[in-house]
């Protein structure tokens, strides 16, 4: 559990670092283009730096809103049919949510390593286009842990959803 609270640390620290890094530099390329004149053709390379943090940014938090209980769901509903069917339908939505994200990890794995061996660079960082592949596939990975630990009683991730219905 010591490590889990490490990577949830991780990944809030960088969450947050990346949004504060997307606000400062869309700011300063707003200036750049307000004020800067020919000065703004230099800050060219912002709005793809921005594209692809964004990219980060959400496949980074989709585990930290998933250990949350923060996706969405019909937990009312869900809850009344296990009650009447007597299913264990949390462990199957866990199972099935793992058995997922281990396949779309698989996948982005398979692209990022076919782009990569493409080469193909992006046109103002220069930097090279797997970088974009990579984002889903860290965070499909990060959501299968949560899956996981969820699967096997680790975390309560429907604890906030009971504490909101009371």
């Amino acid at each position: 559990m010591k490590a889990l609270s490490l990577l949830r640390a991780v990944e809030r620290f960088t969450v947050v670092t990346v949004f504060l890094l997307m606000v400062a530099l869309y700011f300063m390329n707003v200036l750049a283009r307000q004020f800067g004149g020919t000065f703004a053709s230099d800050f060219a390379w912002v709005e793809e730096a921005v594209r692809l943090m964004s990219l980060f940014l959400v496949f980074f938090a989709v585990g930290l809103a998933l250990d949350d209980g923060r996706h969405v769901g019909v937990h009312t509903w869900r809850d009344r049919i296990a009650t009447s069917t007597g299913l264990p339908l949390r462990k199957l939505i866990d199972a099935t949510g793992l058995v997922f994200c281990i396949y779309l990890a698989w996948l982005g794995l398979q692209m990022t390593i076919f782009v990569h061996g493409m080469g193909q660079r992006s046109p103002t960082l220069n930097l090279p286009v797997f970088w974009i592949y990579l984002a889903p596939t860290v965070g499909f990975v990060l959501m299968a842990l949560r899956y996981l630990l969820s699967l096997t009683g680790k975390i309560d991730r429907f604890a906030r959803q009971e504490a909101e219905n009371i």
